[in-house]
């Protein structure tokens, strides 16, 4: 039987929550920022959330 892993948590730093502000202002595709982030799109959208900031068209 496989092993399973589990997945590790990565902190928000201040630094990755400026940055998803300053794209947020920007409009930038959640995709996109997902890419540059390296984060899931999900974790993205939760963060903003939990922030109180739009992403992506949602606003």
């Amino acid at each position: 039987m496989a092993k399973k892993t589990k997945s590790k948590r990565k902190e928000y730093t201040k630094e990755d929550v400026k940055l998803l502000k300053a794209h947020s202002k920007a409009r930038t595709p959640v995709a996109k920022l997902s890419k540059l982030m390296k984060r899931s799109e999900g974790s993205l959208r939760q963060k903003a959330r939990s922030l109180g900031v739009g992403l992506g068209h949602q606003r």
